[in-house]
């Protein structure tokens, strides 16, 4: 799909400019080592006007992504968030996916970034893996250890390894890849995270060796109104083939819901399960369709 055209605007370092003249530094750390962090929001078209969703939290993980890499990171949350409303406006967008991507300058030593820089873009993006329900299979490649990388970071280089699982998926035919931890239990999507239904109850990976994605906590925090049971723990690829139905959720994909695992079809209708619920509550929310501020 195309991102940007001539007449796209981009944030970058407190100004609006063209995408197409915003350039490039060939020698910055980002570019050849992965040294940068990133966020992904959405804005959805409420009865309340363009409102971005855990706008807040979205911008707080970014800053302890940076802490994270030790990136330098100084702007103000309530600014970008500001900026990134204008960013919205001055492309004439009402929803929409934003990017905020901090990088690093010049230097090619392999040492802490002594400056760094903030784009912010947008565009409009459906459901990253769409609406239908997703084939998924089990990937041979890992999580990486939580003993060598900050997992809990949104960092640019951690993310090869999310391309070549789900790449490796999709040339085998499938929509999606489940990726285990070093310790051999499923840790999550490529990137996004699961939950599983049974008897009743959600399950979902501890955070070990899982990404703390603010979809997955947003879903928590709607169980807990609604009153199901959410059990974290370590589950076995049995565990997911077995389960009743399952789901991934994450800011780009949304809820999505899950119809097969390694050619297991799960026979629960999927109109019919905790997962499709959740769905419809977290539609409502974001769009803004019921109050549940108090809440979460």
């Amino acid at each position: 799909m195309q991102y940007y055209n001539q007449d796209t605007y981009i944030y970058l370092d407190g100004n609006f400019v063209k995408a197409t003249d915003a350039g490039i530094d060939l020698f910055g750390q980002s570019l050849h080592y992965g040294y940068g962090a990133f966020e992904g929001l959405r804005a959805y078209s409420t009865h309340h006007g363009t409102r971005i969703f855990k706008a807040e939290e979205h911008f707080a993980r970014l800053q302890r992504s940076c802490d994270a890499i030790d990136l330098p990171y100084h702007w103000n949350a309530s600014v970008l968030i500001e900026k990134s409303y204008a960013l919205l406006e001055v492309n004439n967008l009402r929803s929409a996916y934003i990017r905020p991507l901090v990088f690093s300058g010049s230097n090619m030593h392999l040492t802490s970034a002594k400056d760094a820089h903030i784009m912010i873009a947008a565009w409009e993006w459906g459901p990253y893996l769409g609406q239908n329900l997703l084939r998924v299979c089990t990937s041979k490649i890992q999580r990486p250890n939580p003993k060598s990388f900050r997992i809990e970071a949104k960092v640019s280089g951690q993310y090869i390894n999310a391309i070549l699982a789900s790449s490796d998926a999709i040339k085998q035919g499938f929509d999606e890849a489940l990726m285990l931890g070093q310790d051999g239990y499923i840790a999550q999507a490529s990137s996004e995270n699961l939950f599983i239904e049974k008897d009743f109850k959600l399950y979902t990976p501890p955070l070990d060796h899982v990404f703390p994605g603010i979809t997955r906590q947003t879903v928590m925090e709607l169980c807990k109104n609604l009153n199901i049971e959410v059990v974290e723990k370590k589950l076995t690829v049995q565990d997911v083939h077995e389960a009743n139905s399952a789901f991934l959720c994450g800011t780009a994909a949304e809820i999505i819901g899950i119809k097969e695992v390694d050619g297991i079809t799960y026979r629960e209708d999927w109109e019919h399960t905790i997962g499709a619920s959740i769905q419809r509550k977290y539609k409502k929310l974001v769009l803004e369709e019921e109050n549940y501020e108090v809440i979460i």
